[in-house]
């Protein structure tokens, strides 16, 4: 079956989901946007309507939403809520924990609990269930197991086995993932610790907030195209709920700012 044949389903699996979220971002950005989001809005129409349904209400709102203009850009957040997926699936992206970039940071501190930088299989799916458990949800070990497979599939990006920060925040708004603005000023290795030891001005080996206020303020003042300096307080709030008791060491820090070298 193709993705275009699983639009037409009542109810679509976690399975099928993925693949109409594989096919339709095809550049494999994370988001659908442009020529790809207009490609799966025509042929959502065409597939509803060949299979005798007509839009549901959801469904009515995002086409008008996005029908019309070349711009658009939605992420998995936006497109679970259109489609008639699995009832327990669909949680993960309604699930009100992550609500904000500030929750998610808390929650991403919870799950990467050896402070590697990633979340492993294991404590994916220990999130996953935490999630379920907060929606008075209980499913079976197996689908459990099967979630937590789909969910590193859709969004493993670079198919190491685990996820990085940036690759879980897919499961924020589109609107909410600041770290899709910080994306586009990524430093390399040696830069980003030049930087931290600028802005670690008492040498203490970590950032406090007035220092990150400092940092933040001069790089949206460098990337004006990408950094709106009125949510700066935003962007503070967020990257500070990575912190220790209000201490922002460079592991944590080099989440947001440090780009991977291949």
């Amino acid at each position: 079956m193709t993705a275009e044949t699983h639009l037409q389903g009542v109810e679509i699996s976690a399975a099928q989901f993925f693949e109409i979220w594989h096919h339709y971002d095809s550049d494999g950005n994370g988001f659908m946007d442009g020529k790809e989001l207009q490609n799966f809005i025509q042929e959502l129409q065409q597939a509803r309507k060949k299979a005798g349904l007509d839009l549901t209400p959801e469904m009515k709102a995002f086409v008008d939403q996005y029908g019309k203009t070349t711009d658009g850009k939605i992420g998995i957040v936006e497109l679970a809520q259109v489609l008639p997926t699995e009832e327990n699936f669909l949680l993960f992206f309604r699930c009100q924990q992550l609500k904000s970039s500030e929750d998610f940071m808390q929650t991403w501190r919870k799950y990467d609990s050896d402070h590697s930088g990633f979340i492993d299989s294991e404590e994916l799916k220990s999130f996953l269930k935490d999630l379920l458990q907060k929606a008075n949800k209980q499913i079976e070990d197996s689908k459990l197991t099967e979630y937590t497979e789909i969910m590193l599939r859709m969004f493993d990006a670079n198919n190491d086995g685990k996820l990085e920060l940036t690759e879980l925040a897919r499961l924020l708004p589109v609107q909410e993932n600041f770290l899709i603005k910080f994306q586009g000023v990524k430093m390399c290795a040696k830069e980003f610790n030049k930087a931290f030891e600028m802005y670690d001005q008492d040498g203490n080996g970590y950032i406090d907030e007035n220092e990150l206020d400092a940092l933040l303020k001069d790089l949206c003042e460098k990337n004006k195209k990408e950094l709106d300096i009125t949510n700066l307080a935003t962007y503070k709030k967020s990257i500070m709920a990575l912190s220790d008791g209000g201490k922002l060491y460079r592991a944590e820090l080099a989440l947001i700012l440090c780009a991977e070298e291949n």
